[in-house]
């Protein structure tokens, strides 16, 4: 009885393993420089569960992989506001974006 409640167990933890899955997204964030991107992309890969984050300068997309198990686009949309960018629906806060270094200034 003792082993079959243990294989039980097992087969529920695996299964709940099995159900996680890396998604990919992209997403808009405000930033110029490749200063914005260092700033941007360690934002996004402090955020447990993030995989992979790239920003591209030019088209200002941040590609993301994540486990969505662990988190969402939005906790990382607001890890990186934090930091003074604006990234998909969450606007980083004026004080944030005056702690900008100059060259990273992207509101008109």
């Amino acid at each position: 009885m003792k082993k079959m409640m243990v294989l039980m167990m097992s087969a529920l933890l695996l299964s709940g393993v099995a159900s996680a899955k890396v998604v990919k997204t992209t997403f808009k964030v405000g930033g110029v420089c490749n200063s914005c991107k260092a700033r941007i992309e360690k934002a996004a890969q402090s955020v447990k569960g993030v995989k992979t984050a790239s920003w591209n300068v030019e088209s200002k997309q941040l590609n993301l992989a994540y486990d969505n198990q662990l988190t969402t686009p939005l906790k990382v949309e607001t890890a990186i506001a934090k930091v003074g960018h604006d990234a998909g629906s969450v606007k980083a806060s004026t004080a944030a974006y005056n702690k900008l270094p100059g060259c990273c200034k992207y509101r008109k």
